[in-house]
């Protein structure tokens, strides 16, 4: 029994970035930013979108990645590619955190959970041994085709920027 779950949940694995959206349209949608702006991803086609999905905004790890998303956001700029956050949280909530922090990233905000549900970031998740419903830290690299060429269905915060921008060089072929 033992190694049936042992192979059961090593099939279940993948590579950093080769989650099982890679290949797909990313599902389009429109949501508000901490300004009350729209923003829509159908608005960027033709650049590179990070589009990364994380709980709560003023969290520690929520903020260790939006800072580190921040820090490159210059790098990622260079490579023609937007950073979109999402997160449950109000336009209002975002705004705070993102004064508090000086973040550069455009955060968004989805209450209804319908963008992250399509991106597979909301769900069923284990905390601290309980079984709970809810965001699921997750990222995903759409090309300029809106096609998402990176996938990372379950991240840790702390040095995931990094990975996130060397697949992107990996993948425009200036790494």
């Amino acid at each position: 029994m033992a190694a049936t779950r042992q192979a059961t949940r090593s099939t279940k694995r993948t590579k950093p970035g080769e989650g099982p959206l890679v290949g797909k349209p990313a599902p389009d949608f429109t949501l508000p930013d901490a300004d009350g702006a729209s923003a829509s991803l159908g608005d960027l086609r033709g650049r590179w979108v990070v589009l990364y999905f994380y709980p709560k905004d003023d969290t520690p790890g929520c903020t260790i990645e939006a800072q580190e998303f921040t820090a490159l956001a210059e790098q990622f700029a260079a490579e023609d590619a937007v950073i979109l956050g999402v997160s449950p949280d109000s336009p209002e909530r975002h705004q705070r955190f993102r004064d508090k922090y000086d973040l550069t990233v455009r955060l968004l905000s989805d209450p209804e959970h319908q963008v992250m549900e399509a991106y597979g970031a909301w769900g069923e998740k284990n905390m601290y041994g309980r079984k709970t419903v809810g965001v699921i830290r997750a990222t995903v690299l759409v090309d300029p085709e809106g096609i998402v060429v990176a996938h990372w269905p379950k991240v840790r915060a702390k040095g995931h920027a990094e990975k996130v921008l060397q697949k992107l060089r990996e993948l425009k072929g200036s790494a």
